[in-house]
């Protein structure tokens, strides 16, 4: 696995006996990163072993997609693979308009108010609606957890190269 690779969804369980899996994702382009032709990279995080695999089918159920993989048939070929994460290469990243950002991209940026005030870090990504919704884990000694609404009157500089994101907190939001 040469470059870098960004997780995309874990398989977490088989889908009746034809080889079906279910995965959860874990992208913000998941109707992209499932869709029939995707070549993923199926990754054991605690070996390091891995697969190339490619989508031949896929469609939403719930909160999880069943997907179809090219050559794996019935479930006990893809049953040893639960578990296992699926991961996309940066090459097959497509590039994004002005203002839009990756989830890793995101997670892991430092939150300051506009007055300079540390809130805390990015630790996930909430997608309950109209706007996503970024879990920060706060600093001081409560280390309280923060919501933070994405959406311009809050979010005013986002600077991934500098893993940095300046917000306006609105009353009610700690």
């Amino acid at each position: 696995m040469d470059g870098k690779w960004y997780t995309v969804g874990k398989l977490v369980n088989t889908h009746g006996i034809r080889g079906d899996v279910k995965v959860l994702p874990q992208t913000d382009f998941a109707e992209q990163r499932f869709a029939p032709g995707s070549k993923l990279m199926l990754v054991n995080e605690e070996n390091g072993k891995n697969l190339q695999v490619k989508v031949t089918s896929s469609r939403l159920q719930k909160n999880v997609y069943i997907v179809k993989l090219e050559g794996f048939n019935n479930i006990n070929e893809i049953e040893p693979y639960k578990g296992w994460t699926l991961k996309i290469a940066e090459s097959e990243q497509g590039k994004l308009e002005e203002g839009e950002y990756y989830y890793h991209e995101i997670i892991g940026c430092r939150v300051v108010t506009e007055e300079g005030e540390e809130l805390g870090e990015i630790t996930d990504i909430l997608s309950p609606g109209a706007n996503d919704v970024w879990v920060v884990k706060g600093v001081g000694p409560k280390k309280q957890e923060i919501l933070l609404p994405v959406i311009d009157d809050v979010v005013l500089t986002i600077q991934p190269a500098d893993k940095l994101v300046t917000v306006r907190l609105m009353e009610g939001l700690i």
